[in-house]
């Protein structure tokens, strides 16, 4: 699969702030990451591109977990959302998210953090709820996979 890196032999890897390495039963996959960490950025998200490499994607960054609901107004690709709480754990995703329709997509309670990638990308990764994320973003102190120490 082009631009998608299988990690392997990584687990050790320090993190950066523009990656997300993600990892559970149906493999491993690696994004380069916009980060969306104000609400001018959230707001905006990845509206109006029209297309996106497939090892991109976007990850929004909340100060505190809360609720979150997501639409696709003015998004012209499709996405797959993936919610996440403070430990990295992918607690729900939503699969191929259609473009321009302004449907509150509830991602639930306690979300920390937002992961945008193409559409169908998440299934066809492996990625699923109980996946987990490495990021700096993610609370060290309560991380399932932390970064390595420096």
């Amino acid at each position: 699969m082009t631009g998608l890196m299988v990690l392997a032999g990584q687990a050790g890897a320090e993190c950066s702030p523009d990656r997300v390495d993600l990892k559970g039963a149906g493999g491993a996959a690696r994004f380069t990451v916009e980060i969306a960490d104000r609400p001018d950025l959230q707001s905006k998200g990845l509206m109006f591109r029209e297309k996106m490499s497939l090892s991109a994607g976007m990850l929004f960054v909340f100060p505190q977990p809360k609720h979150a609901s997501f639409w696709m107004r003015n998004t012209l690709i499709p996405l797959d959302m993936i919610f996440l709480d403070q430990s990295g754990t992918v607690t729900q995703i939503h699969a191929n998210a259609v473009p321009q329709d302004e449907t509150a997509i509830d991602g639930g309670e306690d979300v920390a953090m937002v992961l945008e990638i193409n559409g169908g990308l998440a299934e066809r990764m492996g990625i699923a709820v109980g996946s987990t994320m490495r990021s700096p973003f993610v609370d060290q102190k309560t991380a399932l996979w932390p970064c390595a120490a420096p």
